[in-house]
């Protein structure tokens, strides 16, 4: 779901492909990501400011552990990242359990609970990785309109776009077009056709809310704990056939690069964080200019997770 940082468009940072092993020559990150071999772990981000908040919260729960660290955030999508940590490039990693199965590791899969969702990701993910726990806290995919629009056409639902959406456009990711929990599965779960889709960066959240506010795109992809939901009063509209899945902040870790410790550190992370604490770390963020840093120790901190 992130998504310090600029909170306008953000540009994706892509990696050298990594190679297979441990030959530094194929993989640029090779030797930095061990765990208990005091090696530094390895802690990468998406390209948008919640998920890089959240890689931080993984690196000081690490660090408070007595373990070292090596961030590498602002990585990009996931159709950049996921192969960096299969193939150790990258150690830990805060995923979307829902995400994670539908982009990266079985698009038919049509899993809608935390429990289906990573009891399918436990199976079919590479042997290389592995999931830890999934915390409570959730940040899904949405289709979002002002007041104004869902009063206009009595949207309440993602089934009420139908007979609309051809004279809206609708904003988000590039990515989101060929997704399933996307265009593709709107289509497919609704039977809703959008006239023009207009693409952004991954990071770009605040460039969509505006342009949604402003009228040139009619719905958005929204991150549900984006504060400007609540702030600007916008509508997320109901999804009752579960087109997007559950999508619980879970760590997605290379197996070699985490010891029993880390494990346990970012087990505890889980354990611990609510939608409502991220929604009010990224209020912070977004509304506050708090550095990523600064929200991640304070919420440590009040978990009882450092000191």
């Amino acid at each position: 779901m992130y998504r310090g940082a600029a909170f306008g468009l953000i540009t994706a940072i892509t990696l050298t492909a990594c190679g297979g092993g441990g030959d530094s020559d194929d993989n640029p990150l090779a030797g930095d990501n061990g765990g208990g071999d005091g090696k530094s772990i390895v802690v990468g981000s998406a390209n948008f400011p919640e998920n890089q908040l959240l890689a931080e919260i993984y690196s000081q729960a690490l660090e408070s552990k007595g373990l070292k660290v090596t961030r590498k955030f602002d990585i990009g999508a996931r159709e950049v990242y996921y192969d960096q940590v299969v193939k150790g490039g990258i150690g830990v990693f805060p995923e979307y359990n829902g995400a994670l199965l539908s982009v990266a590791v079985d698009e038919n899969s049509t899993a809608t609970s935390t429990e289906q969702v990573n009891a399918e990701l436990k199976e079919k993910l590479p042997s290389s990785v592995e999931i830890l726990d999934s915390a409570a806290a959730e940040d899904k995919d949405s289709v979002t309109v002002t007041a104004e629009t869902a009063a206009k056409h009595n949207l309440k639902s993602l089934a009420d776009l139908k007979p609309v959406a051809g004279d809206m456009t609708l904003g988000a990711s590039s990515e989101f077009k060929t997704r399933n929990q996307g265009v593709a599965g709107l289509k497919k779960v609704y039977g809703v056709e959008f006239g023009k889709f207009q693409p952004l960066d991954g990071g770009a959240q605040t460039t969509l809310v505006k342009l949604l506010k402003d009228d040139e795109v009619q719905a958005a992809n929204l991150y549900t704990t984006d504060p400007a939901i609540v702030a600007d009063k916008l509508v997320v509209l109901e999804d009752p056939k579960n087109l997007f899945s559950s999508q619980n902040v879970t760590p997605l870790v290379y197996k070699d690069a985490v010891n029993d410790t880390a494990k346990s550190a970012l087990n505890a992370v889980s354990a611990e964080l609510t939608t409502e604490d991220l929604l009010e770390m990224m209020k912070k963020l977004v509304n506050d200019k708090e550095d990523a840093d600064v929200v991640a120790k304070d919420w440590l901190t009040s978990a009882g997770l450092a000191s």
